[in-house]
């Protein structure tokens, strides 16, 4: 299956894993860098999301969520959703491709300056990520749009600064499944070339959340460091989500062997 990419070059995506309602891309980290190089390249556009365990739970609890999700150009994102695929489909993806990681990547290997524009997040965070941002590839125009609060007031002058002046990229912070609902309902074509949901990215650039240490980040741990980090905040989505996200795989993973013995 073909993600849904809207440019003329060659197709990004040809091979795909489904993860409960969401259908992910399978691509290494060079693979998807050079695919999204080549979309704004040619003037297209496409809608990027990342997949973690959450995002799933969040798809499968909001059919609206998952439908808008059929927009996208899904990437993985972390070990939950890498288990799931072994669990369903007896192989993992090809790389992790979190947006903390992936994102930066993207900006300091960009073959040309690029116009990258910053929507959402708390008051002032935006503009100390541009800052980071600026020092690691400072060969691109940074514009940050506005903060996430503001609701349709905001929305509609967004849309008017992108209308008028055309971003390669726009990074959109309002967490899941609000940035990419709002992705879905306000960006197309003519107000950039990528329209990329990034979740706490700001917040990390800005240095307001502090990332796990490199260790823990290869042994997949990043989500107990944040939940130790914010208990209060993000204790349900791991504590509670993490082993419904098992449940649901495995609930999956014993239809597709019935489908398959059928």
């Amino acid at each position: 299956m073909t993600m849904p990419v809207h440019t003329s070059a060659e197709p990004l995506v040809r091979d795909t894993i489904r993860i409960g309602p969401v259908t992910v891309a399978a691509l290494t980290r060079d693979e998807a860098i050079a695919g999204l190089h080549r979309i704004v390249a040619s003037g297209g556009h496409a809608k990027i999301a990342f997949a973690n365990a959450h995002m799933v739970n969040v798809a499968y609890d909001n059919p609206a969520f998952a439908r808008a999700l059929g927009q996208f150009l899904i990437l993985p994102d972390g070990i939950g959703v890498d288990l799931g695929a072994k669990l369903v489909h007896g192989r993992s993806f090809p790389a992790n491709l979190n947006g903390t990681d992936l994102l930066p990547q993207l900006l300091t290997s960009a073959p040309t300056s690029l116009s990258v524009a910053l929507f959402g997040g708390k008051p002032g965070i935006a503009e100390r990520a541009v800052v980071t941002l600026s020092g690691l590839a400072p060969q691109h125009r940074y514009i940050v749009l506005s903060d996430g609060y503001g609701g349709d007031r905001r929305t509609v002058e967004v849309r008017r600064q992108l209308e008028a002046n055309r971003a390669d990229i726009v990074l959109v912070a309002l967490g899941n499944p609000l940035q990419e609902l709002w992705i879905h309902d306000n960006l197309g074509s003519k107000h950039c070339g990528l329209a990329i949901g990034v979740g706490a990215l700001f917040d990390f650039l800005a240095g307001e959340v502090v990332r796990a240490p490199s260790l823990v980040r290869r042994l997949r741990l990043e989500w107990a460091f944040r939940l130790a980090q914010e208990p209060g905040r993000l204790w349900r989505r791991y504590v509670v989500g993490n082993p419904l996200f098992l449940w649901r795989m495995l609930v999956q993973s014993r239809q597709a062997r019935s489908r398959r013995s059928g």
